[in-house]
């Protein structure tokens, strides 16, 4: 069934951009980070992370398709994730924006690194203000890291505007086991995630430092500062 939901996925994409490639627009993203965390925890084991993505948009039905990878660092072997995502962007109000859509991540290296194969569903609520943009974004898993667990991800987040160019994300997430059987520590199903992130661009690279920690007590989830470095390209 995953293989299955990955083939899926990625027909969509290339079929909804062969349709509708007139009337979108093409770009990719390089970005080097001192470390890949995935909510605070990191996916390269403390190292440097080089990412890479590939995305369409169409700006007249709001449509999107993409996909992302990037080097990873596990115990069993597995050295690259490589996503691909599928979804569609509504202006509900003038302040008021929601993202929906689906992704699935797979992974490549060990001889059984497939196993951690898994989809997911996501809603984003996004709020323009005088105070700069709230989020309140929510994912959802029925096969969490191929564990036949269902998982939860909520993020509630605020960036605002310090200066021209100058932009401050605060950030709370819990990741939760929805039945408990599956543990993050010991002794919790669930944890959470503290970020405050600085943002800014120059001369067409986007630049961001992050200070990030999180309830579960290990090396690769205590806290952390984080440098990313991007640029995105238009094809």
């Amino acid at each position: 069934m995953k293989k299955n939901l990955r083939l899926t996925l990625c027909t969509l994409s290339v079929l909804f951009a062969s349709n509708s490639v007139i009337a979108g627009d093409w770009s990719s993203t390089i970005t080097g980070a001192s470390d890949y965390t995935f909510n605070g925890i990191s996916q390269t084991d403390n190292d440097f992370a080089l990412q890479a993505s590939l995305d369409y948009s169409n700006s007249k039905t709001n449509w999107y398709a993409g996909s992302w990878a990037s080097n990873v660092d596990f115990s069993d072997g597995t050295d690259t994730e490589v996503d691909v995502y599928f979804g569609r962007t509504f202006s509900l109000t003038d302040a008021v924006s929601l993202d929906v859509g689906i992704a699935y991540y797979s992974y490549y290296g060990g001889d059984d690194s497939s196993d951690l194969n898994y989809p997911e569903a996501y809603t984003k609520f996004g709020f323009d203000n005088a105070l700069g943009t709230t989020e309140f974004n929510f994912w959802y898993s029925w096969d969490y890291a191929g564990q036949d667990e269902k998982h939860t991800i909520t993020t509630l987040s605020h960036t605002f505007e310090v200066a021209e160019n100058h932009d401050i994300l605060v950030s709370y997430t819990v990741s939760n086991y929805v039945g408990g059987d599956v543990k993050w520590d010991e002794t919790n199903s669930s944890y959470h995630h503290y970020e405050i992130a600085y943002s800014t661009s120059l001369s067409g690279f986007d630049l961001s430092i992050a200070a990030e920690d999180t309830s579960i007590d290990s090396d690769t989830s205590d806290e952390r500062i984080a440098f990313s470095v991007s640029r995105t390209f238009d094809l």
